[in-house]
């Protein structure tokens, strides 16, 4: 368990996640792991107030996430992860989600503390029915015209770092040629 003292050292007596310097808490991090030593965060009041009272959720006081997300504390890797996670409606944050990276321990820690409601989760899909997730890496099994422009995707292009539709399964987003295009989810296979 690490100190308060050792807390405000680390973050230069800072909130690790908006960088605020008044009412400073130390917030420990729900569903962590027993076998890390590092499980709690500095955060100001506003922070811990909107982590803990969803309802008091100001989406713009977040966009502060966009820095702290680049800390090397995997503890406030989790808790940025775990906020843009329950930002993505705002469209904003899922941007930040596919540059964000974790490594595998700490994206099961973050990952532990998301409510178990995935009913209502969408589940993007490639051809062969192989599950996608935003990073991943696809090719277009046949040319596709692109609308509102000229251009061709060719059969056999790669898309890399795929980004996901967040309302309809169908949809992902990348790259082709330097051009952002919307691809159907029917069309590509995960490479």
């Amino acid at each position: 368990m690490i100190s308060e003292k050792e807390l405000q050292q680390r973050s230069d007596s800072k909130c690790e996640l908006c960088g605020s310097e008044e009412n400073l808490s130390v917030f420990e991090v729900p569903n962590s792991p027993t076998d890390v030593a590092e499980t709690s965060v500095l955060v100001c009041n506003t922070c811990k107030e909107q982590i803990e009272d969803p309802e008091k959720v100001v989406p713009n006081h977040w966009r502060c996430l966009n820095d702290s997300m680049w800390s090397t504390v995997p503890t406030v890797q989790v808790m940025a992860w775990r906020m843009l996670n329950r930002l993505k409606a705002e469209g904003w944050p899922q941007d930040l989600l596919d540059m964000m990276y974790l490594d595998e321990e700490t994206t099961a820690w973050a990952k532990a503390g998301l409510p178990e409601n995935n009913a209502k989760a969408i589940i993007h899909r490639d051809s062969n029915g192989v599950i996608l997730e935003a990073g991943d890496s696809v090719v277009l099994i046949k040319d596709l015209k692109v609308k509102g422009s000229s251009m061709v995707a060719k059969q056999g292009t790669a898309v890399r770092r795929i980004s996901l539709d967040h309302e309809n399964e169908k949809y992902i987003e990348g790259k082709v040629d330097g051009q952002q295009i919307v691809i159907i989810t029917d069309f590509v296979k995960k490479i």
